[in-house]
């Protein structure tokens, strides 16, 4: 995986590089998928409908409006996901909640996926109904690029967005590095910085007299104990 720290991101904050983001495998799959996307709906709206015999129009595919108007919602809303999708992923850089990377990475497996297999199911419809369709129904084989075209960019659809579903896939397992972020991260808070460590400059004295044991005075008077109080007993002179 590209990029390291939470889901395949750096540090929150972190300056945005935008040769780096284009040069990444995941956004090189969104601008394929968002050009297919492009030419299947864009086919379908332009040349995907003929007026044969009447004024009204049909679809290419076997007269089948339901087909082109599969091919044209799932066209549309995939070229407008891929938009935001790459939105996305350049602020997703930027987030700094660990649950709202995560949060946002289970939307792009959910998306990716769901979209991957909606493809595959328009390639088969278009594929079934154009393989309906007569002759006769297009003189001059008029629209039959366009639904060629929408057929051929559907199939391509599939692989570009099972590569995005891959892709999101290795960014959740990957998972987070909690080395890059504190535990206010987690809940989108930002750090509290704590107050500096003052470091006392009072000189520890680690000498400490103890008690009682000052020198005594030598010139001072000393007493004896008098055996027999009927005797006196006087002070000594010192020695």
């Amino acid at each position: 995986m590209d990029g390291v720290g939470s889901f395949g991101a750096g540090r929150a904050g972190a300056a945005f590089d935008p040769v780096a983001f284009l040069q990444q495998p995941q956004t090189i799959l969104r601008i394929l998928s968002w050009i297919f996307s492009m030419v299947v709906f864009g086919s379908i709206i332009n040349e995907g409908y003929v007026n044969h015999g009447s004024q009204r129009l049909y679809c290419v595919f076997n007269k089948n409006n339901n087909a082109c108007n599969y091919g044209t919602t799932i066209g549309l809303i995939a070229f407008l996901a891929c938009i935001f999708f790459i939105i996305l992923d350049m602020k997703f850089q930027q987030i700094s909640s660990i649950k709202d990377r995560k949060k946002a990475v289970m939307l792009d497996i959910g998306f990716s996926g769901f979209w991957a297999f909606l493809w595959f199911v328009c390639f088969c419809f278009l594929a079934n109904q154009w393989q309906r369709t007569t002759p006769d129904e297009l003189p001059l084989n008029q629209g039959a690029d366009a639904a060629r075209a929408a057929i051929t960019f559907s199939f391509f659809s599939i692989f570009t967005w099972a590569g995005l579903t891959v892709r999101a896939v290795q960014k959740y397992m990957l998972g987070t590095d909690m080395s890059l972020f504190t535990t206010e991260h987690v809940d989108g808070n930002p750090p509290v910085q704590p107050y500096p460590t003052v470091t006392s400059t009072e000189p520890n004295d680690t000498y400490q007299s103890p008690p009682f044991t000052e020198n005594l005075d030598s010139n001072a008077p000393t007493y004896q104990i008098c055996p027999d109080t009927s005797q006196g007993c006087g002070t000594n002179s010192t020695s």
